[in-house]
């Protein structure tokens, strides 16, 4: 099997949670044969001092089909 990992980032307003969620539907909707999905940082975006969305971004791999 060979697999390729790509990086996703998911956004909401509401929670890292939520953003997460939002992040693994987009894969799943974008990409089949999923194995894994590694989050590898936290962040947010700042507006007028206070918090305006929580922003996830993870690595996700998946199966790749070799021509033989």
């Amino acid at each position: 099997m060979v697999s390729k990992i790509i990086t996703f980032v998911g956004e909401s307003p509401v929670s890292w949670e939520e953003a997460t969620t939002n992040l693994i539907k987009e894969a799943q909707t974008s990409l089949s044969g999923i194995t894994r999905i590694r989050v590898i940082e936290f962040d947010v975006r700042m507006e007028n001092e206070q918090v305006s969305t929580f922003r996830v971004k993870a690595e996700v791999a998946f199966k790749v089909e070799v021509k033989k």
